[in-house]
């Protein structure tokens, strides 16, 4: 059941709720003092300022303040967020703050919650309801008995300090839908491989279409096969669940103002094929689909916003298996646009169904084309478990995705595309090797997708290995999936709309 969201006009402490959140600007306590801090302290009988003093509590971002309401105001807690410096406050810190305040609800058991917004962040509202919703996210579809959550958050209210504007109810909505949508690549990839298959992936897109009013194209294994998806078709063979191409569009009423197409890759569990992996941690290869779930969340949102912009979304679906049809390290495989590829080491199958995907996207012309894909461990050895990297072939692409990503303030770093590793790609027996050495892994990795946009101008590779899950909440983002990249993907095509 959604949670039901609304904003209103009202002294906080007089409403009646289990929890209660205020957001709180950095204050000097030798100074001023909060408006909400004295209502506060007044309303519990005093003695707050002097457990304020005691903890340090200054508003800093991070801080956070919470203390029993014992009776005296009609809530069961306070909690106190801190904000940081007003000047310095925008939509991605708004969202963190409105996640946290949800994660304190479903700490407490909350079933409703009021959440105090101080002046400023009214001019937020759309982060306000994307950040309650990703910060309330559970995965709990598999837990029965006493492992299942006994209580959920039911109603949140969200107080304005100043008059709400007039659109406030319909920023909140959108916010929330556009959560929603995050909240469905999240679930995606935390379902177990043997639910999510290739076509159950392909299931929920077209899911996804039917309720948004967008397009959608499956090709089942014989039509990836007739369409000559070669490297797919490597990648699908020795499993017993066939792979899946997967299209989805999204075209505007007025014309376009430009075409944005995104490939995602969708390896629903992936074991290494041939070349196995080492038992510990295979487990988390049910997350390795986790770019084929964000264009299914994308998808969502797009339909959400419904922006002056043509979108593409592209998700090459595959289970990565070792029986008696798999393919083989020294195989040689043609592939969609006509190159044949000498396989290497059948782990690295992520770039192969990608390189397909991105021959059939270049195909529409697009502006811009950007894929993502939890594609190598190198990614992760560069910059760690909280950044992805990403490579631009363009310095316009590079530009626009700067921008989207300031804007969504997700966590990537720009890498080099280094033409000296290019040589590592050199194939005795095809036209190119699918993987180079150990070293800057991740870099030949973007360098052999690169070979399959063919004339696509402006080009973007995001390498989400490390973020796409994580060992602990932080922020906006829960432990699990993340959905990682699609804040920012939603954030590219709204600037492209402008």
């Amino acid at each position: 059941m959604p949670l039901s969201l609304s904003i209103r006009a009202a002294q906080p402490l007089e409403l009646e709720t289990d929890l209660t959140v205020f957001g709180v600007w950095a204050f000097d306590p030798s100074k001023k003092l909060p408006d909400a801090i004295k209502a506060v302290d007044e309303a519990l009988g005093g003695g707050l300022l002097a457990l304020l003093k005691k903890e340090e509590f200054t508003g800093k971002p991070d801080q956070s303040l919470s203390v029993p309401a014992l009776g005296r105001a009609p809530t069961g807690r306070i909690v106190f967020l801190g904000l940081g410096e007003r000047a310095n406050v925008k939509d991605p810190a708004t969202r963190t703050f409105a996640a946290k305040a949800g994660r304190a609800a479903i700490s407490d058991k909350a079933k409703s919650l009021v959440v105090v917004l101080p002046d400023g962040l009214e001019k937020h509202l759309r982060a306000v309801g994307e950040g309650i919703e990703l910060g309330t996210y559970r995965f709990t579809k598999y837990l029965t008995g006493d492992r299942r959550p006994k209580e959920s958050l039911e109603t949140v209210t969200f107080v304005a300090g100043k008059k709400a504007p007039a659109d406030a109810k319909k920023e909140i909505a959108l916010g929330q839908k556009i959560g929603q949508a995050v909240n469905l690549t999240r679930d995606l990839s935390n379902e177990p491989s043997n639910i999510l298959t290739p076509a159950a992936l392909a299931g929920e897109a077209q899911k996804v279409a039917k309720a948004g009013g967008l397009k959608i194209e499956v090709f089942d294994y014989k039509e990836i096969q007739k369409r000559g998806m070669h490297l797919l078709d490597a990648v699908g063979r020795g499993s017993a669940n066939e792979p899946r191409f997967v299209h989805i569009s999204y075209t505007p009423t007025k014309k376009a103002k430009k075409k944005l197409v995104f490939v995602g890759k969708g390896i629903t569990f992936d074991t290494g094929g041939i070349s196995i992996k080492p038992a510990a941690g295979m487990g988390e290869m049910k997350h390795d689909m986790s770019g084929a779930a964000n264009m299914v969340g994308l998808m969502a949102a797009v339909a959400a916003i419904k922006p002056n912009v043509e979108v593409h979304a592209m998700m090459a679906c595959a289970e990565n298996m070792p029986d008696g049809n798999a393919y083989r390290p020294g195989d040689v495989w043609p592939s969609l646009d006509g190159k044949s590829v000498e396989i290497i080491n059948t782990d690295a199958e992520g770039r192969l169904v990608l390189a397909d995907a991105l021959a059939y996207a270049a195909k529409l012309e697009p502006d811009l084309l950007v894929d993502n894909a939890t594609l190598t461990g190198a990614c992760i050895v560069a910059l760690g478990n909280t950044y992805s990297g990403w490579y631009a072939n363009s310095d316009d692409a590079a530009h626009d995705f700067s921008a989207a990503l300031k804007a969504s303030g997700e966590q990537m770093w720009r890498m080099p595309l280094i033409e000296d590793l290019r040589d590592q790609l050199k194939s005795d027996s095809a036209d190119l090797k699918h993987m180079g050495d150990r070293s800057g892994g991740s870099i030949t990795a973007a360098l052999f997708l690169r070979e399959f946009i063919g004339k696509t101008k402006h080009w973007v590779h995001a390498d989400i290995a490390g973020p796409a899950t994580s060992d602990r909440a932080t922020g906006w983002n829960p432990k699990g999936a993340t959905g990682h990249g699609v804040l920012t993907f939603v954030s590219l095509i709204e600037q492209a709309a402008k």
